[in-house]
C-alpha cells in the first residue's frame, strides 16, 4: 500500500457516525476502540499498528492501553503504578511531547541507523515506514486524557491527506473515549468505596436514603488487637503502613468467592456473604467465610513471619463468624450516605469478634453459624453478648487448616516486574505536572 492509496471520507464520516452513537449508547473502552480501529481499517486507511493509552482514576492503575494490529487484533494492558517514572518512559515519544509542549509528533522510520526512540527498533521489526504520535486531554484542567500513535507500514508512510484525516477523527474518537473513561472512573470509584454487589446497586439507581432491603448473610468481624497502643509508641506513618499490611492480608480473603467487604470501620472490617433462607444456600455461605478465615489465618502468619524479619512487631486479631438476616442499604444525612450493612445479625457479630479477647483465641463463632459447616468446632462457653436478649453458644474451630482447593481459590497472581508496556506510559502520575502544557488542539473539518 502507497501514500496515494484512496481513503473514501464517506467512510471516515461514517466512523465519525459510530463514535457519536457509541458514546450516546455508553459502549465500554475496549468495544469502542475495537471498533473504532477496524473501521479505521475498511476506510482504506493505512494502518498496520494503533496504540492508544487512556489515564484512569483507579486504586491498581494508573492508566489502560490497548494495541491494535492489523494482522494480531488487539491487546489491553493496566499500567500498574509506579513510585518513579521507568527510564524507558522518559525515552519514549511521549515523553518527549509533554517534555515540549508537543500534541503531535511525525518520524519516519529508516530500515537502519540510530533511532531517536527505543521503540522505534520495535518499530522497524514490524516494517513499520511513518509513525505519527499525539497528546490529548479530556478537558481543559482534567487529569484524565488520551495518548497514542498511528503507525502504518505503508510504502511512502502516511499522506498529507491521511494525516488530516486522523487528526479530524482523533477528535471523535476522544469524546467517545472520555465519555466511556468517565463511566469506568464511576464504576471504579463506586467499586472501590463501596464494594462490587453496593455499588451496582448504586449506579442502578438504589440511591435515596432508606433504599435496601433485609437479606440473610454468613457475617465475618474481624478488628486488629493493640492498634492505639501500636500508633501511639509508633508514630502516625508507620501505623497507616502496618494497617494497610494487615488488611491486605486479612481482609482480602473475604472479597471473593462469594463474599464482600462492606464496610472498613477504623483498624476493622465487616464483610458479608449473601445467602438464600434455606439450609443448602446458608452452607454454601458460611463454608465460604470459613475458608477464607482461614487463608486469613495463613496470609497474617506470613505477614508475621515478614514482620519479624524486619525487627517489627507482630499483629494480632479478632474475628467473629455469624449468619443472620442483615439490612442492606442506605443510611444517614439526606446529601451524605452510607451504603452498608445494619441490624441486629451485625451487632452481634461485633460482640463474637470481640470475645476472641476473653478467651484468647483468634476466631470465635455462633453455633448458628458453626452447624452449617463441616468443620470441627470446640464449645467456648455460653455467653450473654451486650445488647443482645438471648444466650449464644460460642465456638471455635478446632482446626485452622485450608484445603488445596481453597488455596487454589485465594491463590494471587503473580505479580511479577512492569512489562514493557507498563513503561513505556504510566500517564496520570505526570498528567498534573503537565497538566498546564495540555492544549486541546481543534482541526477544522
Amino acid at each position: 500500500m502507497t501514500a496515494h492509496s484512496t481513503v473514501s471520507n464517506i467512510l471516515l464520516d461514517k466512523v465519525a457516525e459510530w463514535l457519536t452513537h457509541a458514546a450516546l449508547t455508553g459502549e465500554n473502552l475496549e468495544t469502542i476502540v475495537r471498533g473504532f480501529c477496524e473501521r479505521m481499517a475498511a476506510t482504506g486507511m493505512p494502518l498496520y499498528r494503533v496504540h492508544l493509552t487512556f489515564s484512569m482514576l483507579h486504586p491498581l492503575y494508573d492508566a489502560l492501553g490497548f494495541t491494535w494490529r492489523r494482522t494480531g487484533g488487539l491487546t489491553i494492558e493496566g499500567y500498574r503504578h509506579a513510585n518513579e517514572r521507568p527510564e524507558r518512559f522518559m525515552q519514549s515519544p511521549y515523553y518527549y511531547l509533554l517534555s515540549n509542549n508537543l500534541l503531535h509528533l511525525r518520524r519516519r522510520i529508516d530500515l537502519d541507523g540510530a533511532v531517536e526512540f527505543p521503540i522505534f527498533d520495535d518499530l522497524r521489526k514490524e516494517k513499520i515506514t511513518d509513525y505519527l504520535a499525539f497528546v490529548q486531554t479530556f478537558g481543559a484542567g482534567s487529569m484524565q486524557g488520551m495518548m497514542g500513535s498511528w503507525s502504518t507500514d505503508g510504502i511512502g508512510g502516511f499522506s498529507e491527506d491521511m494525516i488530516g484525516a486522523l487528526m479530524r477523527i482523533q477528535n471523535h474518537l476522544a469524546m467517545a473515549a472520555k465519555m466511556a473513561v468517565l463511566g469506568k472512573l464511576t464504576n471504579n470509584m463506586l467499586t472501590t468505596y463501596l464494594g462490587g454487589d453496593a455499588g451496582k446497586r448504586v449506579l442502578n439507581g438504589q440511591i435515596r436514603r432508606g433504599d435496601g432491603e433485609t437479606i440473610r448473610a454468613a457475617l465475618v468481624m474481624g478488628d486488629m488487637r493493640q492498634s492505639t497502643v501500636y500508633a501511639e509508641k509508633e508514630g502516625r506513618q508507620a501505623y497507616i503502613d502496618t494497617l494497610n499490611e494487615f488488611f491486605d492480608a486479612i481482609a482480602a480473603p473475604f472479597n471473593r468467592n462469594g463474599g464482600e467487604i462492606m464496610s472498613f470501620l477504623g483498624d476493622g472490617f465487616l464483610a458479608v456473604y449473601p445467602c438464600g433462607r434455606h439450609k443448602d444456600p446458608s452452607k454454601v455461605a458460611c463454608e465460604a467465610a470459613l475458608s477464607a478465615v482461614f487463608e486469613a489465618q495463613r496470609r497474617v502468619a506470613a505477614l508475621n513471619e515478614d514482620r519479624r524479619s524486619r525487627s517489627l512487631s507482630e499483629v494480632r486479631y479478632g474475628i467473629g463468624l455469624h449468619v443472620g438476616n442483615v439490612m442492606f442499604g442506605n443510611v444517614g444525612l439526606k446529601d451524605r450516605l452510607t451504603f452498608s450493612a445494619f441490624g441486629a445479625a451485625v451487632n452481634e457479630v461485633e460482640r463474637l469478634q470481640s470475645l476472641t479477647k476473653k478467651y484468647a483465641t483468634e476466631v470465635v463463632a455462633s453455633q448458628a453459624f458453626s452447624g452449617y459447616t463441616d468443620c470441627e468446632w470446640g464449645t467456648l462457653g455460653e455467653e450473654k453478648l451486650r445488647g443482645v436478649r438471648q444466650r449464644f453458644t460460642v465456638v471455635s474451630p478446632k482446626a485452622a487448616t485450608a484445603s488445596s482447593r481453597v488455596a487454589e481459590i485465594f491463590s494471587d497472581a503473580e505479580t511479577d516486574g512492569l512489562s514493557e508496556a507498563e513503561q513505556v506510559i504510566l500517564l496520570h502520575r505526570d498528567a498534573k505536572k503537565f497538566e498546564s502544557r495540555f492544549q486541546v488542539e481543534k482541526h477544522a473539518p
